[in-house]
């Protein structure tokens, strides 16, 4: 087991996960008002950085600025490229509204305060920020454990990304689900969709999709996650290298258990080959020119397989095909 993988039971936690989780829909809100607009909604996610989550370079009233949740020393900072800085503590039982209040006085300061919509987007909580008190946990140790996790998973994200030559995403957290996310796509575009215009902007065109959830109500502790979108036939019989099929409320998902993860004796291995093992089925079954797609870094097909091997073994399971 890669000792640096600590436990994330989301029972154990659940106060503060909801309490970061509306931080950071007030971090992206500020986001979304400051950057022009891109494809996918590209321009709205947030960002891990060596410190925690990030907007990463921002732009308002000719100032350069970015905003940062420290969840090394659990605190929120704001800094400017002109050399200013202003922070405050997180923790403490600081309510969802002070937080807001607090992260719009200090952007007044440096002359930079944008208005943004102040009501949680898409999810269980709706108190709009400036009423929301209730939400005011901070786990220190909890979060802690969760940047280290965001950490190692970015990193193995960028890994597998590599393996690609076609259009794809950053990797990046978006703060609507609360979730860490690399999203592949085939170039071509997918059938009209009668949603939502998030929605409708985010699956313009077919993509195959990976991510980490912390955890929610509907699948439970966190996990892991791959999905195709549209949803080729047959995708449920495919086989993954690790992992299994589940149905949600958003239709067919890949699902490998952080747990699973955790407790491999080779988790970058385990967490690679269920992605590569999702992809291939995808991409099969949607028939993606899957050739053109490889980038020069991507393994062989004898290192692929011996990847999915390596991981089979892992889990106990037997070996999986693959064309």
């Amino acid at each position: 087991m890669d000792a640096s993988l600590p436990e994330l039971r989301l029972a154990d936690w659940r106060a503060t996960k909801d309490t970061l989780h509306l931080y950071c829909q007030i971090l992206g809100k500020i986001r979304l008002a400051t950057t022009p607009p891109r494809n996918h909604w590209w321009n709205a996610p947030l960002y891990v950085d060596v410190r925690g989550l990030t907007t990463r370079r921002l732009h308002h009233q000719g100032t350069t600025f970015e905003i940062t949740i420290d969840l090394v020393d659990h605190a929120l900072v704001v800094r400017t490229s002109d050399g200013r800085t202003t922070s405050f503590e997180l923790g403490d039982g600081l309510p969802v509204a002070e937080f807001d209040a607090r992260l719009h006085q200090a952007l007044k300061e440096l002359g930079v305060d944008v208005v943004i919509r102040e009501q949680p987007f898409g999810i269980p909580m709706t108190t709009p920020f400036p009423k929301d008190r209730e939400h005011a946990a901070w786990d220190r140790d909890a979060l802690e454990r969760l940047y280290r996790i965001l950490d190692w998973s970015d990193t193995v994200f960028e890994e597998f990304s590599g393996w690609f030559n076609g259009k794809t995403s950053p990797v990046h957290l978006f703060w609507h689900s609360f979730d860490l996310a690399v999203t592949r796509f085939s170039g071509r575009p997918a059938p009209p969709l009668d949603t939502d215009r998030v929605t409708r902007e985010a699956y313009t065109h077919e993509v195959i999709s990976f991510g980490f959830w912390p955890g929610d109500d509907n699948l439970g502790d966190a996990a892991y996650y791959s999905y195709t979108a549209p949803a080729p036939a047959g995708l449920r019989d495919q086989p993954l290298a690790a992992g299994s099929w589940v149905e949600s409320g958003t239709g067919l998902l890949a699902i490998l258990p952080y747990e699973t993860v955790r407790t491999s004796p080779e988790p970058a291995t385990t967490l690679l080959a269920f992605m590569q093992s999702a992809y291939e089925a995808g991409a099969r079954l949607a028939d993606w020119d899957t050739g053109s797609l490889e980038s020069t870094w991507c393994p062989s097909p004898d290192q692929l397989r011996q990847l999915r091997a390596e991981a089979t073994a892992e889990l106990g399971r037997p070996a999986t095909g693959s064309s």
